[in-house]
């Protein structure tokens, strides 16, 4: 029939049908007949609701920021908010009948909003920046001790931080500076490395002359023990050649002139011609004297 309709509530749903004002029926997910001319339904969703926001604000710095995230609530107290917010909806096209359902958003967010702005207004513009998320959660720690939000029924469950961003020009300053701080450090780090690179050659070259300095040590030592076994083997030599003549000194000098002629005539085959001046031969005739003998004329022996 056209003056009697059916209703059939979700299971996120808390349900109020109202009668001449009276409240007839009530309940999460029901399901009913009604009288169209004087039935209203409210329909309050009892589930979780997700918001994004995106709140423009100024830093204790007077900087502004951008903070962009996501807000999760639900209805704890329906009937609670069904007597503040008119959720009455078409029972037909189930579309609410006024815009109170979307305001129940906008009030949280203003909450959140002031709590929000009373934190960044603490912080410099860097803080913010890197501490979004911590600020996030102590604004939800607030929010679920609001008393309009309890007195209204609702509970925020979570809070998201997506984004905090500074305006363009404040961006590219930030980032001029980091820029700048990243090519100071790689700068440091290219001079540590070069000085390593110059201790190092130092080393190597100290090394080297260390190494220089020992090879000529070991060879002055070297030169000096060759000189000292040269004269030692000179010194024997020299010994070795007294000792050897020793013997001829008790011979006369015309003994002596006899035995190298004798010496000369066993090696006659090597020797092609011997020239005897006469003093050579007055020498080896003439008998020794008291006085001594005289020196003998130098042969002249050619080869």
């Amino acid at each position: 029939m056209f003056w009697i309709g059916y209703f059939k509530g979700e299971p996120h749903e808390f349900v109020l049908v109202y009668r001449n004002g009276v409240v007839t029926r009530r309940g999460q997910g029901i399901s009913f007949f009604f009288w169209r001319p004087s039935t209203s339904i409210v329909c309050v969703p009892t589930g979780t609701i997700d918001v994004p926001f995106i709140l423009n604000e100024t830093v204790g710095s007077f900087q502004a920021v951008t903070v962009q995230g996501q807000m999760t609530f639900r209805v704890t107290q329906p009937e609670t908010v069904a007597n503040l917010l008119n959720f009455a909806l078409d029972p037909d096209t189930r579309v609410y009948r006024s815009e109170d359902p979307e305001k129940l958003s906008q009030r949280i967010i203003n909450e959140m909003q002031t709590l929000f702005r009373l934190e960044l207004q603490k912080m410099t513009l860097e803080d913010a920046l890197r501490q979004a998320g911590e600020v996030a959660q102590r604004v939800l720690g607030q929010l679920r001790g609001v008393d309009s939000l309890t007195r209204l029924g609702v509970e925020v469950v979570t809070l998201h931080v997506i984004s905090a961003k500074p305006t363009p020009e404040m961006a590219k300053a930030l980032e001029a500076e980091y820029r700048e701080n990243l090519q100071i450090k790689a700068d440091q780090a290219i001079y540590k490395r070069r000085a390593l690179a110059v201790d190092q050659e130092r080393r190597i070259k100290e090394n080297e002359l260390t190494t220089s300095i020992t090879l000529e040590t070991q060879r002055q030592q070297l030169v000096a023990l060759e000189g000292q076994n040269v004269r030692a083997q000179a010194e024997f030599e020299a010994a070795a050649t007294t000792v050897r003549l020793a013997p001829f000194k008790e011979i006369e000098p015309a003994a002596l002139l006899a035995m190298g002629l004798k010496d000369l005539g066993a090696n006659a085959a090597k020797i092609g011609q011997v020239n005897i001046t006469p003093e050579l031969l007055a020498a080896i005739l003439q008998p020794a004297t008291k006085a001594g003998p005289r020196p003998a004329p130098p042969a002249t022996t050619r080869v």
